[in-house]
C-alpha cells in the first residue's frame, strides 16, 4: 500500500537536502520521481534549494487552486512515478493535502511530503496542520537551537532582530528577513526580550 508521509522540523533541519538525497536513491535504481513545490516559495525560482547549498530542479510548482489529484496525469507526463516529492508542504491547501492522500491510496504512489510544522508565531500552517492530521506516516528531522537544545521552533528576525508579529508569510524587498530554529527556552528569552 503506498501512503502520504509528512516529514517535518525547524528551520535548517534538512529538509530539502533530505528530499533530494531521497530523489536520489530512487533514481540510482532505475526509478523515476517527481518534485513538486508550491508557487509561494520563491526562492529558487523553479528549484529546490537547501541551506548546504544542494539544488534540484523541480518537476512541477504547485499554484494555490491546483487540483494535484486531477493534474496526477499531466504531472506524471503518463509515466510511470515511483514517488511524488513535495518540499514546503507547509503551503499547501488542506484540499492539496487530500488531494495527495488520494493519489498514495488510488494511484498507489507513494507521497514524501517535507516542511515546516509551525509559523516563527508558534501557530500550525495549513497543510502541515492537515498533514498531521491524515498522513500515514510523521517523522521530526531534527537539528539543534544556538544553545546547543533541540530545536522545535522557529524564529523570523528582520534585519538582524528577533519578530514575534506579522504576516505568516513575509516577502518582503526591502528589509533583510531570516529565519533561526530555536529551542522552546530561547524562544521564549528572545520573544520576552521583545516585549
Amino acid at each position: 500500500m503506498a501512503k502520504l508521509y509528512f516529514r517535518y522540523g525547524a528551520m535548517n533541519s534538512g529538509k530539502s537536502t533530505a528530499l533530494i538525497q531521497v530523489a536520489h536513491n530512487y533514481e540510482e535504481r532505475g526509478m523515476k520521481v517527481k518534485l513538486l513545490k508550491p508557487a509561494i516559495d520563491t526562492k529558487g525560482d523553479q528549484s529546490l534549494v537547501s541551506r548546504i547549498g544542494v539544488e534540484r530542479k523541480v518537476d512541477y510548482v504547485i499554484h494555490k487552486y491546483d487540483d494535484l489529484f486531477e493534474l496526477f496525469d499531466t504531472i506524471t507526463g503518463g509515466e510511470k512515478i515511483a514517488c511524488f516529492l513535495v518540499d514546503e508542504s507547509q503551503f499547501l491547501t488542506e484540499e492539496q493535502v487530500d488531494q495527495l492522500m488520494k493519489i498514495a491510496s488510488v494511484r498507489k504512489v507513494p507521497v514524501i511530503c517535507y516542511g515546516l510544522r509551525t509559523d516563527f508565531m508558534t501557530n500550525g500552517f495549513e497543510g502541515s496542520k492537515r498533514l498531521l492530521l491524515i498522513a500515514h506516516s510523521l517523522e521530526e528531522l531534527k537539528t539543534i537551537c544556538r544553545c546547543g537544545k533541540k530545536a522545535v521552533l522557529n524564529g523570523r528576525k528582520i534585519n538582524g532582530e528577533f519578530v514575534f508579529e506579522g504576516e505568516q508569510v513575509a516577502i518582503d524587498d526591502h528589509d533583510e528577513i531570516d529565519y533561526e530554529s530555536l529551542c522552546v527556552d530561547c524562544y521564549y528569552k528572545y520573544k520576552d526580550a521583545v516585549k
